[in-house]
């Protein structure tokens, strides 16, 4: 009888990768701690020690144990690098020290960027007076008024300042920032005046980081120099080398609406082109056996010097190191899956920095281009045109609804929004972006010749204003973009285990993958029913978290009403950051906006907001249940509690630091209970779902 291997023997990495991304995420969720990982592993190495000295007829019998004991191993394993990359587990942590004001020397890791109010640089923290610590990164940010001439990568300098810990400010569904940082391996930052610092003559400097930033900075002085107008310069610089501090921030909206992001951010398809375009040049080796291997070097050395070139940031390398694990199986073995080609440069990734599985670039390249590999030809098949122009639209068509499959879920659940036209702009968007990504390649090597660099750059720009007129014009239309769709991370992958299983289903023709598409869908509809019955018997009242302003938000159902100045409404940045984010969370579909209420009931709960001096003495005390402070009032604790008698007290973002810092410490003494939402982050208060009725004002 003929053994017939299972299916997942031609992917052994894929193997590996689900138990090593199962231990990262139970242990960063679940607090796995290192007792019990080492515990855990002492049990699936005991077994594995004892079944590797049993007869062969006892392995046999435990063998499924085995398998069970060797995916545990692998499963603490990604547990441990997890516990290991996660630097508040160093003993020698900066955030382990007293946080007062310290002498601190510190090294910048890159180049000054220049934000709106000030320029902003990572620096490593050397040392801490009367400190041990271990090397940390910071975030540097410098005032505008006067930097010292010099100040740049691997200048050294000291300062006197507490370093401030990098904290969310807690608004419900925003960014996790205070995460995403400490994934970078960052867990503080401070504000320097030019009076704050001074700078040590020495610079340290490594040879291969200057190299990379020089790389950077003459790739960026050719596209300024040969490429007219801002506009197309920012998306030059973001196309051809992932620099995108130049970009127009309506223009990145744009592309965002539209479905195009890609094109912009490094990412698989670029290096995907430049794997292709390598696979062209180097065509006429592949059949000389004797240098056969000389073409797997030029390919390799060709993407890691793009990947150099374009400031080998983190989503360049992850994707340059996916192509070199490609092209290195096609070289080795014409007939190695590219399954498990994908999951060993994954496994290797992963095994790197376990924190890039939480990185929407990093999931949405692999689902990518698996679901190109997977779906593109059964897509394309479905329709056949003799008229090669026809056959080649229809080809960027059949390769974005392919990868659109497996992405759909992930782009829900991270952004929130569907680009309803995004057939319309990849068909433009993608053959255009590729024939601007070439000619920025070849705009670099012609650059020593001025006359030709001229003509290229001037080509480029007018193929760049016209790619970016494209999208806008996509981006103006009615109904460009469906927002505010949020799916939690259950609902998401259950919506991909229902794609994956129908489309599956329509190739292979297996019932089990039909059943199983179906149950995915009928939980995800349950899923789904459920987070709707939660929004529409919601209560909440939210006091913000937004720099120096007072804003308030009242949920009721999926009805909101704002309470804050008008400009938050309209300013972009606010809109976008801190207020869509609740909305879309708390599927809100209607929003009020009151600019001036001070005092009301909302839910059985009386609410004031006090922003100015009040009498000392009144004749009946006030009773509230929550008593939110605003602004720069001139008010004292004790003589307010004489008149005011709160259930709870709030200090909102509009109170200045120095004074919330005298409130908190007579709020203390008195032991009243308060929150300060500068401190604690967004002030959110659940309510009693009762009845919807509407907000009774007073």
């Amino acid at each position: 009888m003929q053994l017939i291997a299972p299916p997942w023997s031609k992917t052994p990495f894929l193997r590996l990768v689900v138990p090593l991304a199962g231990g990262m995420l139970a242990s960063w969720y679940f607090s796995l701690h290192l007792h019990r990982l080492l515990w855990l592993l002492t049990i699936s190495g005991t077994f594995i020690f004892f079944y590797e000295i049993l007869p062969y007829h006892f392995r046999y019998r435990f063998r499924m144990a085995s398998g069970l004991a060797f995916n545990l191993t692998i499963f603490v394993m990604g547990g441990l690098l997890v516990w290991k990359q996660d630097l508040r587990n160093d003993p020698n942590w900066i955030g382990h020290l007293d946080q007062k004001e310290q002498v601190v020397t510190a090294v910048l890791q890159e180049p000054l960027i220049e934000k709106e109010k000030s320029f902003k640089s990572v620096a490593t923290v050397q040392s801490i007076q009367n400190g041990k610590i271990s090397e940390a990164n910071v975030i540097l940010y410098f005032s505008k008024d006067s930097l010292p001439p010099g100040l740049d990568y691997g200048s050294r300098l000291v300062f006197r300042k507490t370093l401030q810990p990098i904290k969310n400010r807690g608004n419900p569904g925003g960014f996790n920032y205070e995460r995403y940082c400490l994934f970078e391996g960052i867990s503080f930052q401070v504000y320097l005046r030019l009076t704050d610092f001074t700078t040590i003559k020495k610079k340290e400097k490594s040879a291969f980081q200057s190299f990379i930033f020089n790389c950077r900075n003459w790739t960026l002085g050719t596209i300024k120099k040969y490429i007219p107008g801002k506009k197309e310069q920012g998306l030059a610089e973001a196309l051809i080398i992932g620099y995108k501090f130049d970009l127009d921030k309506d223009l990145v909206q744009a592309y965002s609406n539209t479905g195009v992001i890609h094109v912009i951010a490094i990412s698989g398809m670029h290096l995907g082109l430049i794997y292709w375009i390598l696979l062209i040049i180097t065509r006429p080796l592949k059949n000389i056996r004797s240098v056969s291997w000389l073409r797997l070097i030029l390919i390799i050395s060709g993407l890691w010097l793009f990947a150099i070139t374009a400031g080998a940031q983190p989503s360049i390398v992850r994707s340059a190191l996916m192509f070199s694990c490609l092209a290195t199986g096609q070289a080795i073995a014409h007939k190695t899956s590219i399954y498990n080609t994908l999951s060993f440069s994954a496994f290797m990734l992963l095994c790197y920095n376990p924190f890039w599985l939480w990185d929407a670039g990093f999931q949405l390249s692999y689902a990518a281009v698996t679901s190109i590999v997977l779906f593109f030809k059964p897509v394309y098949n479905l329709f056949y045109f003799k008229n090669r122009l026809l056959d080649f639209t229809w080809q960027l068509l059949a390769v974005t609804l392919s990868a659109q499959l497996l992405t759909l879920p992930l782009s829900l659940y991270h952004f929130h929004q569907f680009p309803n036209f995004f057939l319309f702009t990849n068909i433009v968007a993608v053959p255009l972006s590729s024939l601007i990504l070439i000619g920025g390649i070849l705009l670099l090597f012609v650059q020593f010749f001025q006359f030709p660099a001229m003509l290229l750059g001037k080509g480029l720009a007018i193929m760049i204003g016209f790619l970016n007129s494209y999208i806008e014009r996509f981006n103006n239309l009615h109904l460009a973009v469906s927002d505010k769709l949020f799916i939690n991370f259950e609902q998401c992958l259950l919506l991909t285990i229902t794609i994956s299983g129908l489309c599956l289903w329509l190739m292979e023709k297996k019932k089990i993958l039909l059943w199983t598409s179906l149950i995915s869908l009928l939980i995800f509809s349950v899923f789904r029913t459920i987070s709707f019955f939660e929004a529409v018997n919601r209560r909440e009242l939210v006091v913000y978290n937004i720099s120096k302003m007072s804003a308030m938000e009242l949920v009721e159902g999926r009805n909101a009403v704002f309470l804050g100045p008008a400009n938050a409404l309209t300013n972009a940045f606010i809109n976008d950051f801190h207020l869509k984010p609740l909305y879309t969370i708390y599927r809100t579909k209607h929003r009020n906006f009151f600019p001036h209420l001070k005092y009301f009931s909302f839910g059985e709960k009386e609410i004031l907001v006090l922003d100015r001096t009040i009498p000392k003495k009144v004749k009946n005390k006030i009773v509230v249940d929550v008593l939110v402070l605003s602004g720069n009032p001139k008010l004292y604790m004790q003589e307010l509690m004489n008149v005011i008698t709160p259930s709870q007290i709030v200090l909102d973002a509009s109170v200045p630091q120095w004074k919330a810092k005298f409130w908190r410490a007579d709020l203390d003494k008195m032991k009243i209970s308060y929150h300060d939402v500068t401190e604690k982050g967004a002030f959110v208060m659940n309510l009693q779902p009762l009845p919807l009725w509407p907000l009774v004002f007073q």
